[in-house]
């Protein structure tokens, strides 16, 4: 079964095939793990916005208790 690969895949393959230093290769991995977690925090912010979450929301989540039932 052939798997076809995503626009990132192919773009990611011809960057690896120049065979970086390591330094640069951490460098780029680091730029691809902000990127990611600044869309991820961006995503947050909108589901906070649009729910009208406030920072008592979030207290009041830490201090939850959110265990399943333990059932023998």
């Amino acid at each position: 079964m052939a798997t076809k690969l995503s626009n990132l895949q192919v773009e990611l393959l011809k960057l690896y095939a120049n065979d970086l230093p390591d330094q640069q290769l951490q460098e780029i991995k680091m730029m691809l793990a902000h990127y990611f977690a600044e869309k991820a925090s961006d995503a947050m912010d909108k589901v906070w916005t649009d729910q009208g979450l406030t920072e008592q929301d979030m207290v009041n989540w830490t201090n939850e208790h959110n265990r399943a039932a333990h059932r023998p």
